[in-house]
């Protein structure tokens, strides 16, 4: 596996794949691998594809009092994951690499992004889009893999690849979750082992108010008595609402594909997940 901090150096390494007659995936993460990252690669190796995952934390997608200075960096431990994983390349940039002197451009997707996570944090998805943006153009890959976890940023992603023409395929790869059912975050290593038990409460009480919706009950109590469940487990409720599962427009068409989706805090770690509603 190669492992690259250098743009040029990047350059002659995927030229030399794409010399090969190499379909090139790329898997954007910001370290702190686990086996949701894991799972992302694994979906992207196909026969004739090389695989490059980016290593990336990007202060542009965190605000004032969010958690950029202790986000966990593992970098060893993400290399060797990525080795075993049969990941090719991983390109490393730096601060500077990303947002040398003068940079003066912001992506900013409207609509999609600005409700849910958009309105809790103002300018992450301006963030999020403007370095994956970068990424796109630094790598040229063929495909790009994102987790359903973050399922308002793969709908950023897929906007702004729709409205700006990049020639690339945007993958959605399901939700990876531990035995109890919680989503995996790097985040939930910030959970004391009373918080973890207790965190488990999110996932179970969107998936009672999925079923529920699913089967035609009322949505606005289905989705107050999950914020009581939650509140009542000891979350501090963010939001909890259905979506259109391509616009993220909330009061969604019932006869259009619909998402459910949460934020909530245990102590001082945010955890996020949502649940395709399937009818009947």
């Amino acid at each position: 596996m190669q492992v690259i901090r250098d743009r040029e150096a990047l350059a002659s390494a995927l030229a030399a794949m794409r010399a090969d007659g190499a379909r090139v995936a790329l898997v954007p993460t910001m370290g702190a691998l686990h086996a949701g990252h894991i799972a992302l690669v694994e979906a992207a190796k196909r026969p004739g594809t090389k695989v490059v995952a980016s290593i990336f934390v990007n202060p542009k997608q965190f605000g004032p009092g969010e958690d950029l200075g202790r986000y966990p960096r593992r970098e060893q431990s993400d290399l060797r994951m990525l080795t075993e994983a049969g990941c090719d390349l991983v390109w490393l940039p730096g601060v500077e690499a990303m947002y040398p002197d003068g940079h003066a451009t912001t992506i900013r997707v409207e609509g999609v992004s600005e409700g849910l996570e958009g309105a809790s944090r103002p300018g992450h998805f301006d963030g999020v889009a403007t370095v994956v943006a970068k990424l796109f153009n630094q790598i040229g890959a063929d495909a790009a893999y994102f987790g359903e976890k973050d399922f308002q940023q793969l709908a950023v992603i897929r906007r702004m690849v729709a409205d700006l023409d990049f020639p690339i395929e945007i993958v959605g790869v399901p939700t990876q979750r531990d035995d109890d059912g919680l989503a995996l975050s790097s985040r939930n290593i910030y959970l004391d082992e009373e918080q973890r038990a207790k965190a488990v409460a999110l996932p179970r009480a969107l998936g009672v108010a999925a079923r529920a919706i699913g089967r035609g009950e009322d949505v606005a109590t289905v989705l107050a008595d999950a914020r009581a469940t939650l509140a009542a487990a000891g979350f501090e409720v963010d939001y909890v609402e259905l979506a259109d599962a391509e616009s993220l427009m909330l009061d969604p068409a019932a006869d259009r594909p619909r998402r459910l989706l949460a934020a909530a805090r245990m102590g001082s770690t945010r955890l996020i997940d949502n649940i395709a509603i399937t009818e009947g």
